[in-house]
C-alpha cells in the first residue's frame, strides 16, 4: 500500500497556522514565535513532511536548473560537450536538463518550450542546422541564453563559437608546408557558418590558392562516406583532403579502406574537432583540435554571468582558439 504523502495545507491544519504562514517559515522568510514555531516543527515531523524541492524553487523565482539544448547525444563532440556543461554546472549549483533534437525543428520548439516552462535559469542551445524563425524567437525570449559551436542568425543572444576560420587557416598552412598546392574540402552543410568560416581560412592558409573541389554536406559520418565516394570518382590530381569534423573524417577513411586508398601514401588528410581517438588510427590522423571542455566551462560563466544588463553583452561574441595535432596523416611531398 501507498504511504500518502501529506500537503502543506496538512501541516498548517496541524498547526493552527495558515498555509502562507508555513510555506514562508519553510522557506526562511519569517520569522515566528517560539510557540508557534515549535507546533510548525512538531507538525513538520509528525506528518514526514518533505517540500516539493521543485515547486519551492520556483515560488523563490528560480530552479537552479539550465537546460542544454543540442542536436544528437551519440556524436562524441556534443557528448563531450554536454560533459563539460554538466560539469561546470554541478560546481555553480545547478542542475542540467539535457533535450537532443536531431536538428529537427519541431523537437528544437518542444524542448525550449518545455525548458520555459520548467522556469529554467538559463539556456544553452547548440545546433548544427539553420533554425527556423519561430525556433530563434523562442530562444529570443529567455532572460539568459547562450549560443554555443554554431552561429545562428537572428538570434539576440551571446555566442561561443570555437575560431573556426583560423582553424582553417592553420590547416592549409601545413599542407602549405608539406608541399600540397592541389586540395580538396569535404565540409558540413553550405549553409552553416562554421562551414563557411573553415572554408575561407583553408584558402588564406593556401596563399589564396582555391581547392579544386569542395563538398558540403551534414556533419555526420553516412556524409563522408558518400563525399568521400564523390571525391573519388572526380578526382583531378588532389593530394591531400581537409574533412570539416571527424565524423565526415571517420566516412572518408570507411571508404578510402575499401577501395585500396593509402593515407598518406595516396591522400594526406586532416582532420577538424579532435574529439575521436584519432591518435590511435593507422596512421594517427593529424587534426585540428578545438576546446571542447573549455567550451562547455565557459558558456556556463556567460550563462551565469554577472554582466547580463551590460550595454552590447546580448551581443558578445567570443571565440576560442583552436590549435593544430600533428601526427602522421599528412605526407612531405616536398614541393
Amino acid at each position: 500500500m501507498t504511504k500518502a504523502r501529506h500537503s502543506l495545507k496538512d501541516v498548517a491544519r496541524r498547526a493552527d497556522v495558515s498555509v502562507a504562514t508555513v510555506s514562508r517559515y519553510l522557506n526562511g522568510t519569517l520569522d515566528l514565535p517560539e510557540g508557534t514555531r515549535g507546533r510548525v516543527d512538531k507538525a513538520v515531523t509528525d506528518l514526514d513532511y518533505h517540500p516539493n524541492p521543485h515547486a519551492r524553487r520556483l515560488s523563490l523565482g528560480r530552479s537552479d536548473s539550465i537546460a542544454l539544448v543540442l542536436p544528437d547525444i551519440a556524436n562524441p563532440f556534443f557528448s563531450r560537450l554536454a560533459a563539460a556543461i554538466e560539469f561546470s554546472a554541478e560546481a555553480m549549483g545547478k542542475m542540467v536538463s539535457l533535450h537532443a533534437t536531431m536538428n529537427r525543428g519541431d523537437r528544437e520548439r518542444a524542448a525550449i518550450d518545455l525548458a520555459s516552462r520548467n522556469m529554467v535559469d538559463g539556456l544553452v542551445f547548440v545546433t548544427n542546422h539553420t533554425p527556423t524563425q519561430d525556433v530563434i524567437e523562442r530562444v529570443n525570449r529567455f532572460a539568459r541564453a547562450v549560443i554555443v559551436d554554431e552561429e545562428v542568425r537572428g538570434a539576440d543572444v551571446p555566442r561561443l563559437l570555437c575560431d573556426n576560420r583560423r582553424g582553417g587557416v592553420i590547416a592549409g598552412q601545413h599542407l602549405w608546408r608539406m608541399g600540397h598546392r592541389n586540395v580538396a574540402y569535404i565540409g558540413g552543410r553550405s549553409d552553416l557558418g562554421s562551414t563557411a568560416a573553415r572554408l575561407d581560412g583553408l584558402r588564406e592558409g593556401m596563399k589564396g590558392i582555391e581547392p579544386k573541389c569542395i563538398y558540403a554536406d551534414a556533419y555526420a559520418k553516412a556524409s563522408g562516406r558518400d563525399l568521400a565516394l564523390k571525391f573519388l570518382s572526380e578526382r583531378m590530381g588532389e593530394t591531400a583532403l581537409f574533412a570539416g569534423s571527424d565524423e565526415l573524417c571517420i566516412g572518408i577513411l570507411e571508404v578510402f579502406r575499401d577501395k585500396g586508398v593509402r593515407v598518406p601514401q595516396d591522400v594526406s588528410i586532416i582532420s577538424f574537432d579532435d574529439v575521436r581517438s584519432l591518435h590511435l588510427f593507422a596512421p594517427a590522423i593529424t587534426a585540428i583540435t578545438q576546446p571542447v571542455d573549455q567550451l562547455g566551462h565557459r558558456a556556463i560563466e556567460l550563462l551565469l554571468s554577472d554582466g547580463w544588463n551590460e550595454p552590447g553583452f546580448l551581443q558578445k561574441t567570443e571565440r576560442l582558439p583552436v590549435h593544430l595535432t600533428e601526427r602522421e596523416s599528412v605526407s612531405d611531398i616536398g614541393q
